[in-house]
C-alpha cells in the first residue's frame, strides 16, 4: 500500500467516524425518548391523568427536533460506504445491504410514516390513535437501530457467509449464506439490547436534567416534579439493566474478539484467575512487545477471568499472545491451504507484512472504562434522584437537582465511549475474522482453534467446488478495504465540507432543544393543576 493510500484510509476513517458520531449525538436521545413518550401516552390512557397526556406531547416537541437533526445526519452513511469504501461494499455488500435494506424498506418508512402523526396529530384524532402512533414510532426508531447493529454485529463476528472465492468477477466475496445466523446472532442482539438501554439512559438523564432546570428555578413545579419522577423510574430500570447487558456484552466479546478484550482490560500478557485493573497504561518496549507504564488491578483475583469467561481460572488473552498466535495461526493456515495464501497476502497483510493485530490500547482500555464508571454513575443519579421523587421533596433538594441537570452530556459521553470501545478495539480489522476462544480442562486458551470453520466455494479445476476453510479467510482489513482510486484531496474536501455541515447541525438542534426546554409547556400553572 503506497503512502497516498494509507493517508486517503487514515482520512477516510476518520471522515467515518466523525460523521458517525455527529449521527449517533442523536440517535440514542430518539430511540429513549419515542419508548418514554409511549410508556407516557399508555399511561394517560390506564389512569385517566391529563398530566401524562400534556407531559408525552411537550416531551414530543423535543423529540421532533432532535430527529429531524438525526435523518440528516445519517443519510451520508449510505454513500460513505460507496465512495470510501468501496472494496469493502463489494466484498461483503451481499450480507451488508441486507439489513440496511430492511432498516430503509420496514423501519424507517415505518417511523417515518407516523412521526408528522405523532409531531401534528394533537387534537386532531383521538387519543387512543396517538398512543398506537407513539407507539408505532417507538417500534419504528428501534427497529431501525436493531438492522444497523445486527450489520455491524456482522462485521464484529462474521457468522452465516459463505466465501466464494474465484467464483465471480471480483476474485474472492463474501454472500450471505444463513440469513438466521446473522438476525440471532448473540454478537448483533446484545450490541442491540446494549444499544437501546443506553438510549433509554440518555433520554431519561435528559428528561430528568430538564426537569431539574425548571425545579431550580421553581417554574412548572407539578409538571416537572411528575416528569422527574417519570424520568427516574424510567433511567434507574434502564442503567441497572445496562450493567447486566454490558456484562453479557463483555462476555461475547471475550468469546469472539480476543484482540478487543486484551485492548479493554490492557491484559499485556495471558494470565489464568487474572484480576480486573481499575487503571493503567501500555506502551512498547524497545523489543516491540506490550508493557505497563503504570496499573492499579483490583485486588480480587480471578474476577476478570470469571467476567469474560465464567470460570475464575480461565485464562485472559494477552496482548503479546494474540499477536504472536494470530500470526502462526495465519502462517499455519496459508502452509495448509496454499491455493489460498494469496487471500491473507491481499486482505490480511499490508506492504507484505502483518500489521499490529492489537487496537490502539490506551484508547480503548480507557474508552470502556470510563463508560462503565459512568454506567455505575448513572445508577447512583437516578436512584437518588427517584428516592426524592418517590417522597415529593425532589424539588427541595437542589445538590442532586444541579447533579442531574449538569449530567446531561454524560449518557452521550458514555454512548460515543461505547462506540469507541467497539469500532477503535476492532482495529485493524473492517471486518474480524470469524474467531471463538475456546479453554481446555485446566483453564488454558486453544490457540490452534481460535478460527471457527466457514463453509466456502472454491474453483478449482475449472469446477466449483464446495468446502469448510478457517474463519482467517473472512477477515478483511480496514487499509485494505478503501476505495483504491480516491485521491487525499478529494477525501480532504469532504471531510470538510462534512464537519463544517455538521458541526453547524449539531450548533442548530442544541439551540433549538434549549430554546424550547426553557421554555417549558405551553399553558399556565393552573392547567397543570387541573391535569391532575
Amino acid at each position: 500500500m503506497g503512502a497516498d493510500l494509507e493517508l486517503v484510509a487514515s482520512l477516510s476513517r476518520l471522515q467515518f467516524a466523525t460523521t458517525a458520531y455527529f449521527h449517533f449525538l442523536f440517535v440514542p436521545l430518539t430511540l429513549g425518548i419515542s419508548l418514554f413518550i409511549a410508556i407516557l401516552m399508555t399511561t394517560y390512557l390506564v389512569t385517566g391523568k391529563q398530566i401524562y397526556r400534556e407531559m408525552a406531547r411537550f416531551w414530543t416537541k423535543l423529540f421532533a427536533i432532535n430527529f429531524a437533526m438525526g435523518v440528516a445526519t445519517g443519510i451520508t452513511h449510505e454513500f460513505e460506504f460507496g465512495t470510501n469504501w468501496a472494496i469493502y461494499s463489494r466484498y461483503v455488500g451481499d450480507i451488508f445491504g441486507a439489513p440496511l435494506a430492511i432498516e430503509a424498506l420496514f423501519a424507517f418508512f415505518l417511523e417515518s410514516s407516523f412521526i408528522g402523526m405523532l409531531i401534528f396529530g394533537w387534537n386532531r384524532v383521538n387519543d387512543v390513535v396517538m398512543t398506537l402512533v407513539a407507539w408505532a414510532v417507538a417500534f419504528g426508531t428501534n427497529l431501525s437501530a436493531l438492522w444497523i447493529l445486527l450489520a455491524n454485529g456482522w462485521m464484529q463476528h462474521p457468522g452465516g457467509a459463505l466465501l466464494k472465492v474465484g467464483t465471480w468477477a471480483g476474485g474472492v466475496r463474501a454472500e450471505l449464506n444463513d440469513f438466521t445466523q446473522i438476525t440471532f446472532s448473540p454478537v448483533g442482539d446484545v450490541k442491540f439490547m446494549h444499544t437501546i438501554t443506553a438510549g433509554m439512559i440518555v433520554a431519561a438523564m435528559f428528561v430528568l436534567g430538564i426537569s431539574a432546570y425548571h425545579l431550580l428555578r421553581k417554574q412548572h413545579v407539578d409538571f416537572f416534579k411528575r416528569s422527574a419522577l417519570a424520568a427516574a423510574i424510567f433511567g434507574l430500570i434502564a442503567s441497572v439493566s445496562e450493567v447486566v447487558i454490558g456484562d453479557i456484552h463483555a462476555h461475547e466479546v471475550a468469546k469472539t474478539q480476543p484482540s478487543k478484550l486484551a485492548a479493554m482490560e490492557a491484559v499485556v500478557h495471558s494470565e489464568k484467575a487474572a484480576p480486573i485493573l481499575l487503571a493503567a497504561w501500555v506502551t512498547k518496549n524497545e523489543n516491540g512487545q506490550y508493557d505497563y507504564v503504570f496499573k492499579l488491578p483490583l485486588p480480587i483475583p480471578g474476577i476478570l477471568s470469571f467476567l469474560a469467561y465464567h470460570n475464575f481460572n480461565a485464562e485472559v488473552p494477552g496482548m503479546n499472545d494474540v499477536q504472536k498466535h494470530m500470526v502462526a495461526n495465519f502462517e499455519a493456515i496459508k502452509q495448509n491451504y496454499p491455493a489460498l495464501a494469496s487471500i491473507i497476502d491481499n486482505n490480511v497483510k499490508i506492504n507484505g507484512e502483518y500489521p499490529d493485530f492489537i487496537p490502539p490500547v490506551n484508547i480503548v482500555y480507557w474508552a470502556f472504562h470510563l463508560m462503565v464508571y459512568l454506567g455505575f454513575l448513572f445508577v447512583f443519579v437516578f436512584a437518588v434522584a427517584f428516592y426524592y421523587a418517590k417522597k415529593g421533596v425532589l424539588h427541595e433538594k437542589p445538590w442532586i437537582l444541579k447533579v442531574a441537570l449538569y449530567s446531561i452530556p454524560l449518557p452521550y459521553i458514555a454512548s460515543l465511549l461505547g462506540w469507541a470501545t467497539a469500532e477503535v478495539g476492532r482495529q485493524p480489522w473492517v471486518v474480524y475474522p470469524l474467531t471463538e476462544v475456546h479453554h481446555d480442562a485446566n483453564g488454558n486458551i486453544i490457540w490452534n482453534a481460535i478460527f471457527k470453520p466457514i463453509p466456502a466455494l472454491v474453483e478449482q479445476g475449472g469446477q466449483i467446488v464446495k468446502m469448510e476453510i478457517p474463519g482467517a479467510f473472512m477477515g478483511l482489513t480496514t487499509y485494505k478495504a478503501v476505495t483504491p482510486t480516491l485521491t487525499v484531496l478529494e477525501v480532504a474536501l469532504t471531510f470538510i465540507g462534512f464537519l463544517v455541515i455538521f458541526t453547524a447541525l449539531a450548533i442548530l438542534d442544541w439551540w433549538l432543544i434549549a430554546k424550547y426546554a426553557k421554555k417549558g409547556p405551553d399553558y399556565g400553572e393552573e392547567k397543570v393543576q387541573e391535569a391532575y
